[in-house]
């Protein structure tokens, strides 16, 4: 295509004017469009190589632009996360999307980027842009054309550059220095640190960049040894990052760490643009680097207040820690040798008949006529509370393992080169997981519903009435119907709670980590008088094995006894269908109905219970392998290969998805995603 260059009267004079109406010329009218945009800047070029006037009055106007106008924001602000704090900028995002702030580019660099790329949509097409075409439109305004080849003067701008380099270098010494970091790698304290020294090399570099142009002869200070720290302080960066996966994280400490990876990489792209401004003056060897850079801020320009993507690019890390944690509990549910499948078994039996308990405590307290919150808050202290007793006795909830397992399974998924590392491997530990899923599903079930039928008998030895009436067992086996009452999306509820509490697990084992509650544990020193040294150590080394586990099933609990109350209190269709009381309901009902229920409601009843558990288990799945993947930044390009190979391996060998191996099979590493 051809551009239309007819520029205002004013643009000759005004450099604002000029730029912003050749930025609108060369803006595609789809911002996807990368083509057309492309097309316009190779118009542009060839309007720049036929038009020496309209070469001159853009170098003018740059020149002018960067030797007039203040370049701090533009080199250590944009794109750059302030030391601030997490919820300080999120506070500064929120108030700025409501009320803009002031800019004012005709002063500030920074904010005459922001004037020119003011669409939101600009960094797609100016990112996408190959860099060869933007080094080209550098190349068209021959800016040797009035100082000569080799200029002796000073490139304006680069005395603003080089102090924003050593300001940038001021801010990484500061967080490099932070106690929480240091309290991770405390070699950081030393003389000797990254930080302290990249600091002091920066001021050689800038005061030998500056000296040199008036004395091209003079023993040049590259910028190697410069870029050489830099990488030093990334890898402390990665050091630390590495140790809070044993040490725990937080948001804060995700922050920090963002924040001194921007530090250093801006601090790399200026150093890198003087360093090749001191070998060739005409600037040519430098376009590449400020190509990049160049992209890198129009990028941060146009998603400078963007909240969704500040927390999302701040709870990545964080939630991969979380979900790390979580996948270690999720270890201990996938069972592998006839033993461990033996002992889920045991287990989910367990667990099947406290539900049976838990169940009948809650038709009872609907019996009593509290008043909405108070019931509420039975609901959720008899869930939270009988979820935690049932943690305790090693017992196991078939629908808690899909969001613990889901994390450990995600462990296992990666790319190596486009194709997963060990793939028979990865069809193994997901029939492992499904078998246990299944025994655990099994157990509860086999045994909430004779128990429930063995306390209704107990019951009405005791009292001569049943457990439940028959009004109640209606109303039961119509809340149970897996199309006319709303089941299946209920059990969806409870499958979003199920979720939440593996989040719920790794966030307070990471919690406890972090934040030593073991360790202060042991040194409270009226526990340590009345307790004794050995049973608080006994107790510190319970709470750092379990309290994850622990706030999960109790806050679990809350959450499903809380969903039926907020649903009435906001006027919303919340409840919760949970598998395990659901198949205790029916054998309550069955009870109620003397062993013979009507037929065609408790066969509707069956189906939806049996629906109730799919809907439980994949939702909760689904849920906790998104969020893992995601927090891995792991793409899985091999989904169906994937699927061919489980469903080979499931015709071929089906016992390995529902039972266990009948000797013990050889160990095989599986693949982890670091």
């Amino acid at each position: 295509m051809e551009l239309q260059l007819n520029l205002p009267a004013e643009a000759g004079g005004n450099p604002q004017i000029l730029l912003l109406h050749l930025v609108d010329q060369i803006r595609p009218k789809h911002p996807e469009d990368l083509d057309d945009a492309t097309d316009r800047l190779v118009s542009l070029i060839a309007c720049f190589e036929a038009d020496a006037r309209l070469r001159q009055q853009t170098r003018d106007a740059l020149r002018e632009l960067f030797s007039t106008r203040k370049a701090a924001a533009l080199y250590r602000n944009l794109g750059i996360l302030p030391i601030s704090g997490v919820f300080s900028e999120t506070w500064r995002r929120v108030t700025l999307s409501l009320l803009p702030e002031v800019q004012n580019s005709e002063e500030d660099l920074g904010d005459m980027l922001l004037w020119l790329f003011r669409d939101k949509t600009d960094e797609i097409w100016v990112t996408g842009v190959e860099d060869n075409i933007w080094i080209a439109l550098l190349e068209s305004l021959h800016f040797e054309e009035k100082e000569g080849a080799t200029p002796a003067a000073l490139p304006c701008g680069l005395p603003a550059m080089l102090n924003n380099l050593w300001f940038l270098s001021y801010r990484m010494t500061v967080i490099g220095f932070d106690p929480e970091l240091l309290r991770l790698d405390e070699t950081l304290s030393r003389i000797e640190s990254p930080f302290l020294a990249q600091n002091l090399e920066t001021r050689t570099f800038r005061d030998s960049c500056l000296s040199r142009w008036d004395d091209p002869d003079a023993v040049a200070e590259d910028e190697k040894q410069l870029l050489v720290l830099f990488d030093q302080c990334r890898e402390a960066v990665e050091r630390i990052h590495r140790r809070s996966a044993q040490a725990g994280t937080s948001l804060q400490l995700t922050y920090k760490l963002q924040c001194l990876r921007d530090h250093i990489r801006r601090g790399e792209q200026l150093a890198i643009i003087a360093g090749e401004l001191q070998r060739d003056r005409s600037g040519r060897a430098a376009w590449p680097a400020m190509t990049t850079l160049f992209k890198t801020l129009v990028f941060a320009a146009c998603r400078r207040n963007d909240l969704r993507d500040f927390w999302r690019q701040n709870l990545e890390m964080t939630a991969r820690r979380i979900t790390e944690y979580a996948g270690k509990a999720g270890e201990h549910y996938i069972t592998e040798t006839r033993q461990e499948y033996v002992g889920m078994a045991k287990a989910a039996l367990g667990a099947g008949g406290c539900i049976a308990l838990m169940a009948i405590l809650k038709l009872l307290f609907h019996n009593f006529n509290l008043a909405p919150l108070n019931e509420m808050l039975v609901y959720a202290l008899n869930y939270g509370l009988g979820f935690m007793f049932i943690y305790m006795l090693g017992f196991t909830v078939a629908t808690k393992q899909p969001a613990m397992t889901a994390n450990a399974l995600a462990a296992s998924i990666g790319e190596a080169k486009g194709k997963v590392r060990d793939l028979d491997n990865l069809i193994s530990l997901i029939a492992r997981t499904i078998r246990s899923q299944v025994v655990a599903i099994l157990g509860n079930v086999a045994m909430a519903i004779p128990i429930s039928i063995s306390i209704s008998t107990v019951f009405f030895l005791l009292t001569a009435q049943p457990a439940i009436s028959t009004a109640d067992a209606d109303k039961l086996l119509a809340g149970h119907h897996p199309f006319a009452s709303g089941a299946l999306f209920y059990a969806g509820v409870a499958g979003v709670c199920l979720f939440l509490s593996g989040l719920i697990a790794g966030y307070f084992d990471n919690f406890a980590t972090y934040n030593r509650i073991p360790q202060r544990i042991r040194q409270v020193p009226w526990a340590r008088r009345f307790f004794g040294d050995a049973r608080l150590g006994r107790f510190a080394d319970y709470v750092e094995c379990h309290l994850g586990a622990l706030a999960s099933n109790f806050l679990f609990g809350i959450l499903l006894g809380c969903a039926w109350g907020m649903g009435m209190l906001f006027g919303l269709p919340l409840d919760i269908r949970h598998v395990a009381f659901s198949s205790a309901y029916l054998g309550y009902v069955a009870a109620a109905y003397q062993f013979a229920p009507p037929l065609t409601p408790f066969v509707w009843a069956c189906v939806g219970v049996l629906g109730i558990g799919l809907v439980n288990l994949g939702v909760s799945f689904l849920l906790a392998l998104i969020v893992a993947l995601r927090a891995r930044n792991v793409t899985f390009s091999q989904g169906g290969q994937l699927v061919r190979g489980l469903l080979r391996r499931l015709f071929t060998r089906p016992r390995d998805f529902f039972l266990p191996p009948k000797k013990q099979p050889d160990k095989e590493p599986v693949a982890l995603v670091q």
